[in-house]
C-alpha cells in the first residue's frame, strides 16, 4: 500500500470512495463528498492523502484548518477519512490516520480535532478535552488530539465547507 498525497486525477476516485464509503453510515448527511469538493476550491485542505493498493485509489483522509474562538490556532480538523467498504478493516484507515497526523505534527500544528467513534479514535490519542468545545455535537464524540502542552481553550469551528450539502 501506497500513502500519498493527492492528485488531480484522483478527485473522481476520491468522491467515489468517499459516497461507497458513507453509503450505509447511520449518521451524517451524507454530504462527505461536497465536503472534501468545497474544502478544495476554497483551497482549505491542509493536508489530503489517498492509500493506493495495487494502482487504485482504495482510501482517502482530509485535514482542514479550524479555528478556535474565532482565532486561526494551527489546529486542524481530521476528516472525512473514507476507505471502500471491500477494504476496510485492512488498516488503510488507520494508515492514512497515522500518516496525516505525522506530516500535521511536522508541520508545525498545535493538534488535530474530530466528530467520530471515541473508541476507534482513542487508540491514536485522541480523547475529551472539556476545554475545547464544539457547539452543538455531545462532547463525548468531539475529540482532540494535542502536539504538545495544550494550553488551547475555546469553541471549535470546522471550515465553512462542512456545510455544503451539494
Amino acid at each position: 500500500m501506497i500513502i500519498r498525497s493527492e492528485k488531480k486525477s484522483d478527485i473522481e476516485a476520491i468522491a467515489e470512495i468517499t459516497i461507497a464509503a458513507f453509503k450505509n453510515c447511520p449518521h451524517g448527511n451524507h454530504t462527505e463528498q461536497f465536503i472534501i469538493n468545497a474544502l478544495r476550491t476554497a483551497n482549505a485542505l491542509a493536508v489530503s492523502l489517498v492509500a493506493e493498493l495495487e494502482g487504485k485509489v482504495v482510501g482517502h483522509i482530509a485535514f482542514s484548518p479550524v479555528t478556535i474562538s474565532g482565532q486561526s490556532s494551527d489546529w486542524y480538523g481530521l476528516g472525512p477519512v473514507s476507505v471502500l467498504p471491500d477494504c476496510q478493516k485492512q488498516g488503510i484507515g488507520k494508515s492514512l490516520i497515522q500518516e496525516g497526523l505525522s506530516l500535521l505534527k511536522a508541520s508545525g500544528a498545535k493538534g488535530c480535532v474530530l466528530v467520530g467513534e471515541p473508541n476507534y479514535y482513542k487508540r491514536f490519542g485522541f480523547r475529551n478535552l472539556p476545554e475545547l468545545i464544539l457547539e452543538g455535537v455531545h462532547q463525548e464524540y468531539f475529540l482532540a488530539l494535542p502536539f504538545g502542552e495544550n494550553k488551547t481553550r475555546g469553541v471549535v469551528v470546522f471550515h465553512e465547507g462542512f456545510s455544503a450539502s451539494s
